[in-house]
C-alpha cells in the first residue's frame, strides 16, 4: 500500500489546523511545515502534480486580532480568516520558494464547485496552475462565506477539488492514523481499518462526533469526504500528519487507511452532481422505485411519495427512500411546485396535471447518480 503514493498522477495533501497551528500559541508551526514542503517537493521532482489544502487561516487570525478562549461569531471567523490568510500564504510562499516552487492561492467557496459555470472557471484556473508549474494552496474563503452556504471543513472541500480536476490520490493529514471500528481516544479495544473499498452504513457507524479545538472536522467529514472520492474514482487516504515529512513516512509503509475505488471515474457531469454538497430538495420514493434506481433507470413521478424544498428546474436534488437513506443524487426535470403536482402519478398524466407537456422522468437516468 505505502507505494499508491509514489504511484500518484495528480496527488492533493490537505492539512488541517491541529497540525499546521500551534494550540498555545496560535503561530505556525514552521519547522513541520519546513519538512511538509521538502514532501512535496520531492513529489514534483518525480514528476507528479501536486495540490495542497490547507486549513489554519482563522486559528492563525484570531490570536492576531485578540479573539482567543471563547467560541467565535460568523463575523469574527472572517475577520480571524481575512488576517490569518495573509500570514498562511507568505508561510506557503517563503517554504516553497526555498525548493524553487511558485505557490498559488487559491479561495473556494461551496457555489465555486457547485455552480456549473463557476465550477468550469476554477477548475480551468487550477489545471493552468498545475500547466504552469505552481503549486495551488486551497482553502475556504471564509471571509465571503456564510453559515449557510460553507463548506464547514477542508476534508470535503479536498475531496470536491479532487473530483473537480480529476486527481488520483488524495491524503488528509490528520492526528490519527486512520479509521478504527470504535474512536481509539474513547475504546482502547477499537481495531484499525486498514482498506475500505465501499462507504456501507457499517463503516458510516464508525465515525464520531469532531474533536474540541480548532477543527472543524472530525472522521464523520473524513468518512464524507471518502464517498465524493471515491465516486470520482480518487483514492484517498487517512494519514497521521503530527511528525516531521509525513508523506515520507506513509511511503515508507506509516499506518493508515486507504479508501480505494471499485470503479472508473464517472464523467465530469456526473462526478459534479454526485459532489454537490448543498442540494436544493430532497424527494422521497417507494421501495419499487428505490430498487429500480439502483438498477439504472430513470426516476418517474410515479415513484415520488413525498417533496421537499424549494427548487427549480435542473437544480440538484437528493432521492431518499422511505426510511431517509440516500439513494441517489440527480438534476430535476421539474420545480418544487410542479414535482409536488405530479408525484404519484405516471408520466401520461404530466401534461393534464400542469397544463404543459414536460419529460416523462422527474430526473432522467442521465442527469442521476446512484449513491
Amino acid at each position: 500500500m505505502s507505494g499508491r503514493l509514489a504511484e500518484a498522477k495528480r496527488l492533493i495533501v490537505k492539512i488541517g489546523s491541529v497540525l499546521l497551528v500551534d494550540d498555545a500559541t496560535g503561530d505556525i508551526r514552521r519547522a513541520w511545515l519546513e519538512a511538509l514542503v521538502a514532501d512535496l517537493a520531492r513529489c514534483r521532482a518525480r514528476g507528479q502534480e501536486v495540490l495542497v489544502v490547507s486549513s489554519g487561516a482563522i486559528a492563525v487570525g484570531r490570536r492576531h486580532l485578540g479573539l482567543t478562549g471563547r467560541v467565535l461569531k460568523l463575523e469574527e471567523k472572517q475577520a480571524a480568516a481575512a488576517t490569518g490568510q495573509i500570514r498562511l500564504a507568505h508561510a506557503y510562499q517563503e517554504a516553497l520558494a526555498r525548493h524553487g516552487l511558485t505557490v498559488a492561492q487559491i479561495l473556494l467557496t461551496p457555489e465555486d464547485t457547485e455552480a456549473r459555470r463557476r465550477h468550469l472557471n476554477a477548475r480551468a484556473t487550477l489545471e493552468q496552475l498545475l500547466a504552469l508549474g505552481a503549486v495551488p494552496v486551497i482553502n475556504e474563503n471564509d471571509t465571503v462565506a456564510t453559515a449557510e452556504i460553507r463548506f464547514g471543513d477542508n476534508d470535503r472541500l479536498a475531496a470536491r477539488v479532487a473530483q473537480m480536476i480529476s486527481a488520483d490520490t488524495l491524503v488528509l493529514l490528520s492526528d490519527i492514523d486512520g479509521l478504527y471500528t470504535a474512536d481509539p481516544r474513547r475504546n482502547p479495544g477499537a481495531q484499525h481499518i486498514a482498506e475500505v473499498r465501499e462507504i456501507t452504513p457499517e463503516i458510516e457507524a464508525m465515525g464520531g462526533a469532531a474533536p474540541a479545538g480548532y477543527s472543524s472536522g472530525g472522521m464523520v467529514t473524513k468518512l464524507a469526504a471518502a464517498r465524493i472520492a471515491l465516486a470520482a474514482g480518487c483514492r484517498m487516504a487517512i494519514a497521521r500528519g503530527n511528525g516531521l515529512h509525513p508523506l515520507e513516512a506513509l511511503e515508507r509503509g506509516a499506518r493508515c487507511t486507504w479508501f480505494l475505488p471499485v470503479a472508473e471515474p464517472r464523467t465530469a457531469r456526473k462526478r459534479w452532481i454526485a459532489g454537490t454538497l448543498n442540494p436544493m430538495g430532497v424527494l422521497t420514493v417507494d421501495d419499487g422505485a428505490a430498487a429500480a434506481l439502483r438498477r439504472g433507470t430513470s426516476l418517474l413521478p410515479a415513484g415520488v411519495v413525498a417533496v421537499e424544498g424549494s427548487f427549480e428546474r435542473g437544480d440538484a436534488v437528493v432521492v431518499r427512500d422511505g426510511e431517509g437513506r440516500e439513494v441517489a443524487r440527480g438534476l430535476s426535470a421539474y420545480s418544487s411546485a410542479d414535482a409536488r403536482a405530479i408525484a404519484g402519478h405516471k408520466s401520461g398524466e404530466i401534461e393534464a396535471i400542469l397544463g404543459y407537456r414536460g419529460r416523462h422522468e422527474m430526473i432522467h437516468r442521465d442527469d442521476l447518480v446512484v449513491s
